[in-house]
């Protein structure tokens, strides 16, 4: 149970401050940016391209960083990390398929393409639930709210990637905990006689090296697309820029984190022909923009509570899809 424990503990540490200031990925984004910024033919400063000082001192940036560092000593806490009960789901599930059969029928011994299986389908897990809880979260009145922190900012850094309310993390750690703890307990009962080490990391080597190739980018003012083919299988940054925009032609498109065919299979994919202008934040299903609802930490951490409470549980209020989404 400690080594599961460990494994997500592990992934868990993918992301929040030490993933956006890991040097491994800072540099690569500059890689990336500077092989970029030669393809458009230098336009401007490399820094000046790479960094504008209009969006990183933008106010909305600087409530991402509040909200960043405040998620950061919540995380510390261990809340989010006691709802990410994956192990537990694995072994009571386990339990449950053996008490019904009469024990596990994989092999004693774990086969090389038993556990490319295994980590296949469990990272295609973990992206299916990522799309679903994107998903719920925009089209669900009581869970719009907490996300739409997350698209209030007006401007785009990767600093915004952190720019995620708490409540909006733990749902998500509930439902890839039940979802992939099923999951892997099918696989261990039906292809892995005991589970590697390395079909775990596989799935977050796998992540990483897809984050490694533009992840900075998908929140930020660069345009970076994979081009028509790839955008049906991966989200680009492009895509996820796109899915931030408030014009109306893009709300409700491009859930996916690393996979684009969720969003093909549910008819929300969105793949632009070529660079777009686009403007972010808040608006209606016009595209008619909404005053900032979180100009500060406060209201970012609270407001949503005030609105669920007001605008869905009492019913008073406005249209609530207003995202754009």
């Amino acid at each position: 149970m400690d080594f599961w424990a460990n494994s997500i503990a592990q992934l868990q540490n993918t992301f929040g401050v030490k993933f956006l200031l890991s040097p491994v990925y800072l540099a690569g984004t500059v890689m990336i940016v500077w092989a970029i910024w030669l393809w458009r033919g230098k336009p401007g400063g490399f820094l000046r391209f790479m960094l504008p000082k209009e969006y990183y001192l933008h106010p909305s940036t600087l409530v991402d960083i509040k909200v960043g560092l405040f998620n950061t000593l919540f995380t510390a806490t261990g809340v989010i990390s006691a709802l990410l009960v994956t192990p537990y789901v694995t072994v009571a599930v386990l339990g449950w398929l053996s008490a019904i059969t009469g024990g596990p029928i994989a092999p004693e011994v774990t086969g090389l393409w038993q556990g490319i299986i295994a980590a296949v389908l469990l990272f295609l897990t973990q992206d299916f639930c990522r799309y679903w809880n994107h998903y719920l979260h925009h089209e669900t009145r009581i869970l719009w709210p907490f996300h739409a922190v997350h698209h209030s900012a007006e401007v785009m850094t990767p600093i915004t990637f952190l720019r995620a309310h708490p409540l909006y993390s733990a749902l998500q750690a509930l439902m890839i905990s039940a979802l992939v703890g099923t999951v892997q307990a099918v696989i261990l009962f039906a292809l892995v006689g005991q589970i590697e080490a390395w079909v775990i990391y596989a799935g977050t080597l796998a992540f990483n090296s897809y984050v490694f190739f533009g992840g900075h980018l998908r929140h930020s003012h660069i345009w970076l697309s994979y081009g028509r083919v790839m955008e049906h299988i991966l989200i680009s940054p492009a895509q996820h820029q796109v899915h931030h925009s408030s014009d109306p032609k893009h709300h409700d498109k491009n859930y996916g984190e690393v996979f684009a065919i969720w969003d093909w299979m549910f008819g929300t994919l969105y793949v632009p022909d070529g660079p777009e202008d686009l403007t972010f934040g808040i608006a209606d299903r016009d595209g008619v923009r909404i005053a900032q609802p979180h100009p500060t930490l406060k209201d970012a951490l609270v407001g949503p509570f005030v609105e669920v409470w007001e605008d869905v549980l009492k019913g008073t209020s406005h249209d609530p899809e207003k995202a754009a989404e």
